[in-house]
């Protein structure tokens, strides 16, 4: 099982949000979702952007994964 994890910013009924976990699963990382909505500040901070995925502490991805991008962070 892989070490990967990524976190996902994201909100309800949010089709890219859903996207995204089911590409980061794909390709081997653990997703830990956290719903902007139950946060103001980071409700201000991504709420036009989302879904965010953050990967080793950075901000990779804003709105779409780019899976070229994405294999590259992998080393693939």
């Amino acid at each position: 099982m892989s070490s990967r994890c990524a976190l996902l910013y994201t909100r309800p009924n949010c089709p890219l949000c859903e996207e995204a976990e089911e590409i980061l699963h794909t390709y081997g990382y653990s997703v830990q979702s956290i719903d902007i909505t139950l946060d103001q500040d980071l409700l201000e901070k991504f709420e036009s952007c989302i879904p965010v995925v953050e990967i080793d502490g950075k901000i990779r991805f804003r709105g779409k994964i780019n899976e070229i991008l994405l294999l590259r962070l992998i080393g693939n």
